[in-house]
C-alpha cells in the first residue's frame, strides 16, 4: 500500500547504495606504440645476437688484448669449452659443429636493425621528452631512503605497490639510463672495431679501444653485462606482474585497480 506523499516505486527497482567498493578494474596509459614497436624489435634483435654471438664466440673461444691475437698467440684468458674449428687449442679432443657461416651474417643484419631501431628510440625520446619524464631521476630520487627502498624490495623479493609499479624507481631510471647510453653505444662500438671497413675508415676508434682484439674483449663483456640485465629485467617484470607488465607493452595500457564511488 503507498503510503500518502510518497512515490511508489516498481518491486523491482532496486536503489544503489551511496557508496559501492566493489573495485573496478580500469586501463591506464603506460607506454607509447613507438616505445612498444622499439621495444620489441629490440628484443627480437638481441635475442638473434645473442644466439649467433654464441655461434662466434665458439668458433674461436679465446680472447686477446692488443691489434693481434692468433691461435700461435698466448690468450689474455679462454672459455673452457671446445671450439668449432680443429685448428683452435682448447685442450679437448672433439670439435663442435661449425656455424660460423650463417652465424656471422645473421649476427651483422641483427646488429644493423638493432642500431637503427635505437636511433629511432633515442631521437624520439629526447624530441617527446621521454627520458626526461620518465626516465630521469628527480632529486627526491636521490634521497637515501629512496635509494634503499629501491635496492631493498627486490632483494627481499618484495612485490611493488600499485602506484610504485606505475612507474619506475631511481634504481630502475639510472639503470636503464645506462644501458641506453652506455652499454648499449659500448656495445656497438667495438663491435665496429672489429670491423676491417670502419677501422681503415676511422683508425682511431679502434685505437682508443686498444685494438682489435681488445674492442672483440670489451664486445663479449659488455654483451654479458647486457644479458645479466636481461634476467633482472625480466625478474622485475614477474615480481611486478609478469601477464599485467608484458600486457602493457604490446597494448600500451596497464590494468589498475580502483574503488568506484
Amino acid at each position: 500500500m503507498a503510503i500518502p506523499g510518497s512515490v511508489q516505486l516498481p518491486a523491482e527497482t532496486c536503489i544503489p547504495s551511496a557508496v559501492s567498493t566493489a573495485p573496478v578494474t580500469k586501463l591506464a596509459p603506460r607506454h607509447s606504440a613507438l616505445v612498444r614497436f622499439t621495444h620489441w624489435i629490440t628484443t627480437i634483435c638481441f635475442f638473434a645476437l645473442l644466439l649467433t654471438g654464441i655461434e662466434i664466440v665458439i668458433s674461436h673461444p679465446r680472447f686477446y688484448w692488443g691489434e693481434t691475437g692468433t691461435v700461435l698467440t698466448t690468450p689474455l684468458f679462454q672459455l673452457p669449452i671446445p671450439s668449432s674449428r680443429r685448428l683452435v687449442p682448447t685442450r679437448y679432443g672433439y670439435v663442435l659443429p661449425d656455424q660460423n657461416g650463417w652465424s656471422r651474417a645473421l649476427h651483422f643484419e641483427a646488429a644493423w636493425i638493432a642500431v637503427l631501431t635505437g636511433l629511432l628510440y633515442v631521437v624520439s625520446g629526447l624530441l617527446t621528452g621521454h627520458f626526461r619524464k620518465n626516465l630521469l631521476p628527480s632529486n627526491a630520487g636521490f634521497s637515501r631512503r629512496a635509494l634503499l627502498t629501491s635496492f631493498a624490495k627486490p632483494l627481499r623479493f618484495e612485490r611493488p605497490s600499485e602506484a610504485e609499479a606505475s612507474s619506475y624507481n631511481v634504481l630502475q631510471r639510472l639503470t636503464y639510463l645506462f644501458v641506453i647510453f652506455v652499454l648499449f653505444p659500448l656495445v656497438i662500438w667495438s663491435g665496429l672495431a672489429m670491423s676491417l671497413g670502419f677501422a681503415s675508415a676511422f683508425p682511431w676508434s679502434v685505437t682508443l679501444l686498444g685494438g682489435r682484439q681488445s674492442a672483440r674483449t670489451i664486445h663479449f663483456f659488455v654483451s654479458l653485462a647486457l644479458v645479466l640485465f636481461l634476467f633482472v629485467h625480466v625478474a622485475m617484470v614477474c615480481l611486478a606482474g609478469f601477464w599485467n607488465r608484458t600486457g602493457a607493452m604490446i597494448t600500451g595500457r596497464t590494468a589498475t585497480r580502483k574503488e568506484h564511488a
